[in-house]
């Protein structure tokens, strides 16, 4: 009998071929009962939205809150009357003697992309340094609501739970994604609002997620109530509400706005 190598791999080849049916079978065996077609879905077709022609840009969609000429969807929130700050080279700055701006459109629940610049060479440090804020949802006069903190936080200490990104005075950001002072800030945010039962009681909380500059700094943050200066944060019923935009009283410098936008979610 030849034992030598070509033998041996004669039987290999044999060997392998064997196996073949075998293989086949067994992928046959582990195949489910049963149509694919079942957990098919073709109804309701989502609609279609064109994305913006470049990063930050609003898509099809969306409705542009500020564009860079004019005030027009804005109020300010003391007295409602047409928003005064100021608005000159596609960007709005903050008048602080005017106070808080706030949409004229009342929202639900809403992605919103932002973009915020802390003025180059500004001064001051920890809270009076770029103040400002964003509601969610402006619920009272003057800085009722749920705020996303704005503030320069590149190289100035604070308490975290007041730092850039901040869910103001509850939930610190992930990280630090600040960029300079002069340098242009993006948040985008996926606002979830509370609901309340027919008497006023709480029935699922607000959620919120922020990208701060692309990064991932609120991931899902289930709110305890809306954000307050202090004492515990907590709910007061609403069903919609405008947006805000905080002029802080701190001596600094004010901070500058432009390309907001929003996309209503069901």
């Amino acid at each position: 009998m030849k034992t030598g190598p070509g033998r041996m791999k004669r039987c290999g080849a044999f060997a392998a071929l064997a196996l073949v049916p075998f293989c086949v079978q067994s992928v046959d065996a582990q195949t489910p009962p049963g149509d694919p077609k079942d957990t098919e879905q073709w109804e309701p077709v989502p609609p279609v939205v064109t994305p913006g022609a470049h990063p930050g840009a609003p898509p099809s969609d969306a409705i542009v809150l500020f564009d860079g000429r004019n005030l027009e969807q804005w109020v300010n929130t003391k007295d409602h009357a047409p928003a005064a700050w100021k608005v000159a080279h596609g960007v709005m700055t903050v008048v602080k003697s005017v106070g808080n701006i706030e949409t004229k459109r009342l929202f639900k629940n809403y992605q919103l992309h932002l973009e915020w610049q802390v003025p180059k060479g500004i001064t001051g440090e920890g809270q009076a340094r770029g103040n400002s804020g964003l509601f969610l949802a402006s619920t009272a006069p003057g800085d009722g609501g749920y705020e996303v903190q704005i503030l320069d936080s590149f190289n100035n200490k604070t308490y975290v739970n007041g730092q850039a990104a901040s869910i103001y005075k509850q939930s610190p950001p992930l990280v630090n994604a600040m960029r300079p002072p002069g340098e242009w800030q993006t948040y985008d945010v996926v606002w979830t609002a509370p609901v309340f039962e027919p008497d006023g009681t709480l029935k699922t909380s607000a959620y919120v997620t922020v990208f701060h500059n692309g990064v991932l700094v609120q991931n899902h943050f289930q709110l305890t109530g809306e954000t307050l200066y202090i004492g515990q944060p907590k709910y007061r019923p609403y069903d919609r509400a405008a947006i805000k935009l905080q002029a802080h009283g701190d001596p600094s410098a004010p901070i500058s706005f432009r390309n907001i936008w929003v996309r209503e979610l069901n």
